[in-house]
């Protein structure tokens, strides 16, 4: 378990330069694995390690998907008309009104993608509070354990950072507009309206697209060969 811990360390080192403090964790985990002898880390710094690790990959995901596009030009993670306004929105396209519904994608879209990066500081604050025992479950856990993680602490503070940023960007680019033209237009629309909140599932959506890229972030470390870049990694990861 420990040289599974070393290779996070020993990850994090390579991904980012400026985590120079972890230099000297680098030097002993390729002592310890040569030697194999593992008392030359401790716990402290086994947890280090990991968390600074952890920290480039949510970094990542945030930065992958709080940008422009971030969300609309990713098909995995695009936020499209809710299931139940699909429709609503097959009719407005038969009778050529296809834009409207167009519109509405593309400023929910671009709402969570004013949302995400809200969560940098989020998954920040959750690393702080990691323990060993997080740490252990993490690395000896499934492909998206540490995922998992971050959805368990982490997914009620989000959703109270997103709520308000989902609705004042969604006001903002017209998205309640475009939704109540939709709505208007649409046979029952009325009682759609009264059944529905769009903030609710604008905000659900942008949880799901941000919890879907980080763990396609951790399957790279855990899974990729290509990701797998040095011996340490190889046996470690390589045996999963």
């Amino acid at each position: 378990m420990r040289r599974f811990l070393f290779s996070i360390s020993l990850a994090c080192c390579l991904c980012c330069s400026s985590f120079a403090q972890l230099d000297d964790i680098l030097k002993k985990a390729d002592a310890a694995l040569e030697h194999r002898d593992t008392s030359g880390l401790s716990d402290d710094k086994i947890i280090a390690g990991l968390k600074q690790a952890l920290q480039v990959s949510t970094s990542k995901a945030v930065a992958l998907t709080g940008k422009p596009d971030g969300f609309l030009k990713n098909e995995a993670i695009k936020i499209v008309l809710p299931p139940k306004l699909e429709s609503v929105g097959r009719g407005l396209r038969m009778f050529g009104m296809g834009s409207k519904v167009d519109e509405l994608e593309v400023g929910m879209n671009r709402a969570a993608e004013q949302a995400t990066p809200q969560a940098k500081q989020i998954f920040l604050a959750a690393l702080k509070k990691m323990s060993f025992d997080d740490a252990r479950h993490i690395l000896t856990g499934n492909d998206t354990a540490a995922t998992e993680y971050f959805k368990r602490t982490s997914s009620d503070d989000l959703t109270t950072a997103f709520s308000p940023i989902v609705h004042q960007s969604m006001q903002k680019i017209g998205v309640m507009q475009q939704y109540d033209r939709v709505i208007k237009d649409s046979p029952g629309g009325n009682f759609l309206a009264s059944q529905f909140d769009l903030d609710k599932y604008v905000v659900g959506k942008t949880l799901d697209g941000l919890f879907h890229m980080l763990g396609e972030e951790e399957k790279k470390i855990r899974k990729n060969p290509a990701a797998q870049t040095t011996a340490l990694l190889k046996e470690v990861f390589g045996r999963k």
